[in-house]
C-alpha cells in the first residue's frame, strides 16, 4: 500500500499554511495507519490451515482441512493425472510436520504448497478418476474447528468422442417431477437435514437430529405415496451427506410444487419445546433476490426463462416476483399444516416463524421447514423417536398438502 507523507511533501512554508485542525487530523490518519499496519500484524494473516486428513466412509472418501475461519475456495478434477485440486486464495499453511503423509481409500497420495500463480492449495491424487459427491465450509461449532470438506467418488468414465479424452460421467439427477405433473401429480420434495458427517443436533441422551429427522422424512414420503396423489422426491434416503445447494437444487430440478424440510433443535435448558413452521423472512428474500439477479446466477432461475437474456432490471422484478408467489403459497401451506398439527402435538408458544435458512431459498419454489422438536426436551425427544407419533404427524400433515392443493385448485377455478 502506498501511503504519502503529506508533511514531508510540502514545503515548511505551505506546512505553515495549513491550519492546526487540518494538522492534527493528519496526524490522526497517519497514527491509524501505522497501527493498522503495524499493532495488529493477524488482521493481516489470512485464514490459516492446521490439518488435513483423509477419511473413508465406503466407497467414498472426504478430504478434511480444518481452518481457523471462513474463506473462499474452489474444487476441480483432472485427468492424467487423477488428482482433485482444492485451491483457496490467502490461505496460508500451518500444518504439523508429515502432514498429509497418511491416506487411504480412493485417495494415494496428498500434498500442499502454491501453485504457478502464487495461489494455495492442496493436491489429492487418486486411485482412478473422481468425481466430487459434496464440497462444503463447515463453520466453527464448539470445540471444533471451521473446515473444508470434499466428498468423492470413483467415476464411471464415459467417452469423450469430441476430445478423445476420459471425463467424469456426471451423478445422475432424477428428473420424476416433468413425468409425474404430466400425470396430473403434484411433485413434494422432502429434506431431511443434515446427514453424514454432519449429525446435526444431538440431545443430552446422544440421539441424532439427522435420524430422528430422516426416519419422518421417511414416513411422510410413505403416508404422501399411499395417498396416490403425489410423487415424492427425498434429498436423501439414508445417512449421507448432501449440500445445502444441492437440497434446494434437487428441488428445482424436479419443479417442486412443494418443498418442505425436516429439523430438530436443541435449545440450552429443558424447558423449551413443540413444532415450528418456518417460512422463508422478508430479509432473507430480499438478499436473496439481489443475489439471484447477478448475471452468473441467472440462467433459468424461473420456470425455464433464461434471465442471462434479460436487463438487470427485468430480471429483478421476474425474480422478486417469483419470490414473492412461492413465498405467498408457502405461507398458506403453513397455516394449513399448523391447524392439522393442532392437537396432534406440541406447539411452540409461536408456532409460525419465518428466517433466512439457505433451503428455503429457491425463487419458484413454495419452501416451508418444520422444526419438529427440540432434542434438549425429553418430551419432544420422547415423541421423536416414537413411530406412533411419527405416522401420526406424518398423516396430520399429508391431510394438510392435501387441503392445500385442493384450495389452491379451488383458488384457480373459475
Amino acid at each position: 500500500m502506498l501511503f504519502v507523507d503529506v508533511s514531508r511533501s510540502m514545503s515548511t512554508a505551505q506546512v505553515l499554511r495549513i491550519p492546526a485542525k487540518l494538522m492534527f487530523a493528519i496526524f490522526i490518519v497517519k497514527a491509524l495507519f501505522l497501527f493498522t499496519c503495524f499493532a495488529v500484524p493477524e488482521a493481516k494473516a489470512g485464514v490459516v490451515a492446521t490439518s488435513i486428513a483423509i477419511e473413508v466412509d465406503g466407497d467414498r472418501s472426504r478430504f478434511v482441512a480444518e481452518v481457523s475461519g471462513v474463506l473462499a475456495y474452489d474444487v476441480r478434477v483432472t485427468g492424467n493425472p487423477d488428482q482433485i485440486i482444492v485451491s483457496a486464495k490467502g490461505l496460508r499453511f500451518n500444518l504439523p510436520k508429515g502432514a498429509g503423509r497418511k491416506v487411504k481409500g480412493l485417495a494415494s497420495k496428498m500434498r500442499y504448497g502454491v501453485d504457478a500463480s502464487g495461489t494455495p492449495q492442496f493436491v489429492i491424487d487418486t486411485r482412478g478418476l473422481a468425481r466430487i459427491v459434496s464440497s462444503q465450509l463447515l463453520p466453527k461449532r464448539g470445540k471444533r474447528k471451521a473446515r473444508i470438506v470434499v466428498e468423492f467418488a470413483l467415476a464411471e468414465p464415459v467417452d469423450d468422442v469430441v476430445t478423445g479424452s476420459l471425463t467424469p460421467a456426471p451423478p445422475p439427477i432424477p428428473l420424476p417431477g416433468l413425468a409425474a405433473q404430466a400425470a396430473g401429480k403434484k411433485v413434494i420434495v422432502i429434506d431431511a437435514g443434515h446427514g453424514g458427517m454432519d449429525p446435526g443436533a444431538v440431545s443430552p441422551r446422544k440421539v441424532k437430529e439427522k435420524d430422528v429427522v430422516l426416519a419422518f422424512a421417511l414416513e411422510l414420503s410413505r403416508a404422501l405415496l399411499q395417498s396416490g396423489k403425489y410423487a415424492v422426491i427425498l434429498t436423501r434416503e439414508d445417512d449421507r451427506f448432501v449440500t445445502l445447494a444441492e437440497r434446494v437444487k434437487i428441488a428445482r430440478n424436479n419443479q417442486a410444487d412443494l418443498f418442505v424440510a425436516i429439523h430438530a433443535d436443541t435449545v440450552r435448558g429443558p424447558s423449551a419445546r413443540g413444532t415450528t413452521i418456518y417460512t422463508l423472512s422478508e430479509t432473507g428474500s430480499d438478499q436473496e433476490a439481489e443475489a439471484l439477479a447477478q448475471k452468473e446466477n441467472k440462467a433459468d432461475v424461473i420456470g425455464g426463462i433464461d434471465l442471462g437474456q434479460q436487463n438487470s432490471a427485468v430480471a429483478n422484478v421476474l425474480i422478486d416476483l417469483a419470490l414473492r408467489e412461492s413465498k405467498g403459497r408457502a405461507l398458506m401451506f403453513s397455516r394449513v399444516a399448523l391447524h392439522h398439527l393442532t392437537g396432534k402435538t406440541t406447539l411452540t408458544g409461536v408456532p409460525l416463524r419465518s428466517a433466512g435458512f439457505v433451503v428455503l431459498k429457491a425463487p419458484d419454489v413454495p419452501s416451508v421447514l418444520i422444526e419438529l422438536g427440540y432434542l434438549s426436551s425429553k418430551e419432544d425427544e420422547k415423541n421423536m423417536i416414537s413411530p406412533d407419533w411419527r405416522t401420526s404427524m406424518a398423516k396430520a400433515l399429508t391431510l394438510a398438502v392435501d387441503d392445500h392443493f385442493a384450495g389452491q385448485f379451488a383458488a384457480s377455478t373459475p
